[in-house]
């Protein structure tokens, strides 16, 4: 008995730490093949970030509108700059990912409404 409550245990915190292991998986890819994923994740994230602009402007022009845009624009503007500055690679990854998920998400509250 004792023995499978160490198992469903472990299980759990196997399950709580998958998205955690994964950040660090991809970062680890990252930083080990950073100047194949420049261009690529440049490219991917201006793109996105297009995207979310595009979405955001279909709602017309106001104030929430206008957050929305200059919060997509200094994220991806953040990473460009970031990158050219050469700052450190685990900063930059993490500063992509934010721009990813972050941009991500405006896409999809600017679909829905």
């Amino acid at each position: 008995k004792k023995k499978k409550k160490k198992k469903k245990k472990k299980k759990k915190i196997l399950k709580t730490m998958t998205i955690t292991r994964l950040f660090k998986k991809w970062e680890k890819e990252y930083i080990h093949n950073y100047y194949m994923y420049i261009p690529l994740t440049i490219i991917l994230q201006s793109c996105l970030g297009s995207i979310a602009a595009m979405y955001i402007l279909y709602q017309g022009v106001n104030w929430v509108s206008g957050i929305e845009l200059t919060l997509c624009t200094v994220l991806c503007m953040g990473y460009n700059a970031a990158i050219l500055a050469q700052v450190d690679r685990k900063f930059g990854f993490w500063l992509l990912m934010i721009s990813l998920i972050a941009n991500t998400l405006l896409i999809m509250i600017n679909l829905v409404l």
